[in-house]
């Protein structure tokens, strides 16, 4: 921060407006398991590749539309909540997040590719796993990135302290983007 907002850096405390984040979180969810139906039937409709692995086999168990699409709904929920613990709990959740949503993408498309089903299909999957992901990423990290807001601590006034009130920028009430 520099000199000019010195006297905002001592009177503000980093903060997040919860509200908009979590409604933002619930917005996203909805994105995400459109997305996820727009996938399986781009994936089994246009091309006719059976995404996932087949009923009763690998891991995935027997998924269906509804379960993946519920499933990524979930991951953009936990996806809000862990952006939420980060940004008020680290100096760099933007960072720390981006990482952590990159790692768990790189395993959602990874571990399709290790199943013992057509290559179509672990493609497909792995594909449909990539665009979730970057999606609920980018979509997540912005929307925290706006409802960062900074909380004026009270100022006690000191009848001695000069006042500087022409060289104080003027109040803001987001972080500067």
């Amino acid at each position: 921060m520099s000199d000019y907002n010195a006297p905002y850096a001592r009177d503000a405390k980093p903060g997040v407006d919860a509200g908009r984040l979590w409604a933002g979180g619930i917005a996203t969810a909805v994105v995400a398991a459109l997305l996820a139906i727009v996938g399986l039937l781009i994936a089994r409709g246009l091309f006719e590749v059976e995404v996932l692995a087949p009923e009763g086999e690998g891991i995935w168990g027997n998924a269906s539309t509804p379960t993946y699409a519920v499933t990524a709904a979930v991951v953009a929920i936990l996806a809000t909540g862990l952006m939420h613990l980060l940004s008020v709990a680290t100096p760099a959740p933007g960072q720390f997040f981006g990482w952590i949503m990159a790692l768990v993408t790189l395993i959602a498309v990874v571990v399709p590719l290790t199943l013992t089903v057509d290559l179509g299909a672990k493609i497909a999957t792995g594909l449909i796993n990539l665009v979730l992901g970057l999606v609920i990423g980018v979509i997540v990290h912005n929307m925290a990135v706006n409802a960062r807001t900074l909380h004026r601590r009270k100022r006690t006034t000191d009848p001695q302290a000069p006042t500087q009130q022409w060289n104080q920028p003027p109040p803001t009430t987001y972080y500067d983007r």
